[in-house]
């Protein structure tokens, strides 16, 4: 069943998100060669606590960190572990969520370290603007097939790979509600988009190979061939027929 929410619901999941984005901006200032994942969790933590939410991911599952940091050819849920150091020319997805007032808000960025190649500059931009291609069909009257197919003739159509085993969601009072947001799809298909509908829309694209191989924690997924990942997240609602990017707009 999918969940609507109301203006109020959608005030205190605003809310939410601007503390998700103020602590990824906060983490992404933090990344640069030598620095540890594991101080950037600490980082999410501390940030998180002073801004009156709780970590969204941490005990999710099983999970023991607050945030995900994937480097390279991992495409979510790295282990923010103090074995794991930022080098110059890594690409760093950054993913995050909190609990706020028993909303969620999740997020999630991938950074640029240091000096890379312009092909990788555009790639990592590149799932930036597949997510502003599929948040433009997030209106009400559309369906969610709409957005997913947004996203992949934009991925795929600069050559890239759009992730078949990780999609989107719908969240609210749990981290993952329905409906699941695919990145890939045929237009008119799928739920209609209404008022008061809240997603979490998140590209996640390849390099390559769209496949995916998980690592033995359980969690880390790569890329199938081992060529570059990126990702990028916001919550979105619909307001007012259109969409309204939460803690952005």
């Amino acid at each position: 069943m999918i969940h609507i929410k109301t203006a109020y619901e959608i005030e205190i999941m605003d809310k939410a998100n601007r503390i998700v984005n103020n602590v990824l901006n906060e983490v992404a200032e933090k990344i640069a060669p030598g620095v540890k994942a594991s101080l950037l969790n600490e980082v999410a933590e501390s940030l998180t606590k002073k801004l009156g939410a709780k970590p969204a991911f941490k005990g999710y599952n099983g999970y023991k960190y607050s945030l995900c940091v994937s480097i390279n050819d991992e495409i979510v849920h790295g282990m923010p572990t103090p074995n794991k150091v930022i080098k110059d020319g890594d690409i760093v997805s950054i993913d995050y969520g909190v609990v706020y007032k028993g909303y969620y808000g999740d997020a999630a960025k991938t950074v640029i370290v240091g000096n890379v190649e312009e092909s990788v500059r555009t790639f990592v931009k590149t799932a930036e603007d597949a997510f502003y291609a599929g948040v433009e069909y997030m209106r009400s009257g559309n369906r969610l097939g709409d957005i997913s197919y947004a996203i992949q003739s934009l991925v795929e159509g600069r050559g890239y790979g759009v992730v078949r085993d990780l999609v989107g969601h719908g969240i609210g009072t749990s981290l993952h509600e329905e409906p699941a947001v695919p990145n890939f799809g045929k237009p008119g298909t799928g739920p209609n988009i209404v008022e008061g509908m809240v997603l979490a829309i998140e590209p996640m694209i390849t390099m390559g190979d769209y496949r995916v191989v998980y690592d033995n924690d359980g969690w880390t997924t790569r890329t199938f061939d081992g060529r570059l990942s990126a990702h990028f997240e916001h919550s979105v609602a619909v307001v007012d027929g259109s969409y309204y990017i939460l803690g952005i707009n």
